[in-house]
Order: C-alpha cells, then structure tokens, then sequence
C-alpha cells in the first residue's frame, strides 16, 4: 500500500499582494480572487501545515504613492497598514465560509475588530490549526508590507516565505518586454543582488538573507499552486543560501 505524499514544509508564511486581491486591475477587492486564494489556504491547511499569512494594501492604499501627492510619507505609511487590515478582514471571511479557524492579528491596536500582535499567542493559534493573518505591516511607518513578512517568518519560526505573485518566479529580464527572458529555477541571495533582482524590497531581502529564510517566487493565479509549493513540486524560483 503506497503512502501519501507528506509536504515538505510544516509552518509557512505566505505573502500576499494588496494587488493581488484587486483581481484584473489591481484595485479593491475582487471577491471571486479572495475566495479562491481562500481554496488555496485551505487546500494546504488541510494538509496539516501550518499558514501564516502577510497581506499588503496596495489595492486601496500605498503609502508612497501618498507621499508623491503631498501626503506626509509617515501619515501615508500608517493609511497604507489600516488599508492591510480591511483586506486581512476580506481575508478572514472567506476562509471562514470554507470553514477555516482564522485569526487576524494588527500590529496597530484594533481590539474591536482583530487582535493585537502577540508572538506566542499567534504560535498557539497555529498548534490549534488557526490560520492567523497579520495585518498592520510590522506598525512602523518607512517599512513595507515585505519587511513585515520577513519579519514575521522569522519570529513565527516558518521554514519558508511564499511570495505569491502574477508571474511564475523570476526571470533574468522582464518577460512582458522580453520573449527570451530567462527564469531561475533556483538563484542564490548573492547572485539576486549582483543582477539588481528585485525579489524584495532591500530591508525585507537583508533580513532573509542574514537568517537564511528561503523565498519561493511563484505564480499564485495557477490552480493548486501553493500546494503544489509546499509538497515540493518544481514550482516558481527559489531564493536561498
């Protein structure tokens, strides 16, 4: 008698875009992308990992596109991190019309309508089968939502972040403007650097690298793809040591 497949990760963090939720145009929430990123998490909850989950806002707001109209960056950062929260609520409601324990977490105090961030109290949703959103960003202006998921992996103890995006990892060039471009199957923190790579934003990207938290870049929008990651497929680029 075979044995199922076991995946290869037990806790994870998946990021996700605020764009990403905006479906098409990238703008707002689309509510049939929300419920199918819900499918996906709960696809690969029901494999018994454990998901942690950072969510942009950039669907509703972005703090320095704020700033470029006149907005104070700071006060732009902070409508930037409660935009994060609404879509951790969009978020939550779907998973739970599947029937997903969610948690939101807001590392700005929000009691009314999530929990504040408390490290060990995330760590027992997780042993209890909670899939626990972390909205707010890391509560500090001047940091990204992709600090934030670099940041949390690091504290929640996940073996891996999954940036989900619209492409299906990264390639050497644009592939919209080139045809040959080339994609990585897997490319190392030093070579991302020395090709400019964006993976992430520079801060997130440093605190990756110095604690050698690997990153998949993978498309998000291919049915099954966040559990074809975590059991092992040959899915997207992977970012390591």
């Amino acid at each position: 008698m075979s044995r199922k497949p076991k995946p290869l990760y037990r806790r994870v963090l998946l990021k996700l875009s605020g764009e990403a939720l905006g479906g098409e145009g990238g703008a707002g929430i689309c509510p049939n992308i929300v419920h199918d990123m819900a499918r996906q998490i709960s696809e690969v909850r029901d494999l018994g990992v454990q998901v942690v989950i950072v969510v942009g806002g950039g669907n509703i707001f972005r703090g320095v596109h704020g700033s470029k109209q006149g907005i104070d960056r700071a006060t732009g950062d902070y409508m930037g991190m409660l935009a994060t929260v609404i879509n951790a609520m969009a978020l939550q409601d779907a998973l739970e019309k599947r029937g997903v324990a969610t948690r939101v977490q807001s590392a700005i105090e929000m009691r009314a309508v999530a929990e504040p961030f408390i490290r060990r109290r995330a760590i027992r949703h997780l042993e209890k089968g909670r899939v626990v959103i972390f909205g707010a960003g890391t509560g500090n202006p001047y940091f990204s939502t992709d600090t934030a998921a670099a940041l949390r992996a690091n504290e929640m103890g996940a073996e891996v972040i999954l940036k989900a995006t619209k492409v299906d990892g990264i390639y050497d060039s644009d592939p919209k403007e080139n045809p040959g471009a080339r994609k990585f199957a897997t490319i190392t923190y030093l070579e991302a650097l020395q090709r400019q790579l964006r993976v992430m934003d520079s801060t997130a990207f440093s605190l990756c690298m110095d604690n050698k938290m690997p990153i998949i870049v993978f498309d998000l929008f291919k049915p099954h793809n966040i559990r074809n990651v975590v059991m092992g497929r040959k899915v997207g680029t992977r970012v390591s040591a």
